[in-house]
């Protein structure tokens, strides 16, 4: 059985998010928007991203608005942020435009 995941503290947060690019903390979860050619790609981009995301068990809170993804990560179990939204954002970054 894993290890359940820890909260992390605000001070972990701010030196974590030094280093992912376009990521931002909002109301105890990590926000990015993302912006695409077209409603096509972004979809697909998403469809990339649910393929992590489900290998990871961790799940992202997103919406699509044409080529626009907006994209929420924190980890229920400890009601706020943990390692696990930090992983699945690094792997979402890999996926994205440069």
């Amino acid at each position: 059985m894993s290890e359940k995941p820890r909260k992390l503290s605000n001070s972990e947060i701010s030196e974590r998010l030094g280093g992912l690019t376009g990521w931002t903390e909002n109301h105890q979860k990590l926000h990015r928007q993302i912006e695409f050619a077209d409603f096509a790609e972004a979809f697909g981009f998403m469809a990339s991203v649910a393929l992590v995301a489900e290998r990871m068990n961790h799940h992202p809170e997103w919406s699509n608005v044409w080529n626009r993804v907006s994209i929420d990560l924190s980890t229920h179990d400890v009601d706020g942020i943990s390692e696990l939204d930090f992983a699945l954002a690094e792997a979402i970054n890999k996926l994205a435009p440069a």
